[in-house]
């Protein structure tokens, strides 16, 4: 993609936005990222009940929203099995988006990010729309191409409901103008169905995610292990323009929890003609390997710069990150 052949290194992904110094997916938290410098910006995508795609991490929004102190929505708490977990609390699909607008996100993580509860409140739940006219608007301020990683998430459940993901997304992008292979596009998921429907619907790339101990949740037989094999890896490049896979599954830790030996998962899907993009780089010790901590604090801040560096070094293609400054310092 064209983006891709400017930039020096790997793609820098905004995990969330700035997630790392503002509540995640929030019109703030997007916008920092941009300006810190993110090749792409990453937006989690849920429905509303009148099928309005809007960024969220979970379609459960208790730990993302206020919505536990709006009185008037009190009677929508309930439990709801979401692909196999019992979940419960507030669901987008339980609201209209003039709903949720009434609504104001909080950060998600207040026990290691107490930095980034001073901006709970400021902002709302944006929409698709809102963060492609954000992204537009600082293209031309900046003068920068500015990609977008949408997530479909849990897009089997939502078809169930009568509000599936897939041709809102696809629609949206395309009236914003992203319809080839070469745009600014990736559209990633963790299941497999969605992403062969999408392969039918749209040219922009497509990324399969992959967690090391899990599986697709649209496949209950089939693991991202066997998925990662040679075998695995040929045949999502059917369907997939490259994989998006836990930082596990390209360096692991040893039992002392230090980084170990690289697998041979990069050289692997690079020959089998896929892009690699590693998920999730935080500058926390309560993320970092042992030896690239800062102290005893989990809240404390230890070297994610020299981690990122260890993963380039295998020659991936893309990271996301929470804390863009530190992936851009690491990377450019």
């Amino acid at each position: 993609m064209a983006l891709a052949a400017g930039a020096p290194g790997p793609l820098i992904i905004a995990h969330r936005g700035a997630s790392g110094e503002r509540p995640e997916h929030t019109i703030g938290a997007y916008e920092l990222a941009i300006d810190q410098g993110a090749d792409f910006i990453e937006p989690d995508l849920v429905s509303t009940r009148d099928g309005v795609l809007v960024a969220r991490h979970e379609n459960e929004i208790s730990e993302t929203t206020d919505v536990a102190a709006h009185p008037e929505f009190a009677s929508r708490k309930t439990t709801k099995v979401i692909d196999g977990q019992s979940l419960t609390g507030w669901f987008t699909e339980d609201f209209t988006l003039a709903e949720l607008k009434t609504l104001r996100a909080r950060e998600r993580l207040p026990q290691l990010r107490q930095a980034n509860t001073a901006y709970d409140g400021r902002w709302d739940v944006p929409t698709l729309d809102e963060i492609i006219a954000l992204v537009q608007r600082r293209e031309k301020d900046t003068g920068r191409r500015i990609g977008l990683y949408p997530e479909t998430k849990h897009p089997s459940y939502f078809r169930t409901l009568g509000l599936p993901l897939e041709e809102p997304l696809v629609r949206t992008l395309a009236e914003a103008g992203y319809v080839s292979p070469d745009d600014p596009v990736f559209i990633q998921s963790f299941e497999v169905g969605n992403l062969k429907r999408l392969d039918g619907m749209t040219r922009l790339p497509l990324i399969q995610l992959m967690a090391a101990p899990a599986g697709p949740p649209d496949l209950p037989d089939a693991t991202y292990a066997a998925m990662s094999t040679l075998a695995g890896l040929a045949e999502i490049a059917l369907y997939a323009d490259g994989v998006g896979v836990e930082k596990a599954m390209v360096i692991p830790r040893d039992a002392t929890g230090h980084l170990a030996q690289p697998t041979s998962l990069v050289r692997d899907a690079h020959g089998a003609g896929l892009k690699v993009h590693v998920w999730t780089f935080r500058r926390e010790n309560y993320f970092l390997p042992m030896n690239l901590r800062a102290g005893d604090s989990p809240l404390a801040h230890g070297d994610v710069i020299a981690e990122i560096q260890a993963f380039k070094a295998t020659g991936i293609d893309g990271l996301f990150s929470d804390n863009v400054a530190e992936a851009v310092a690491a990377v450019r």
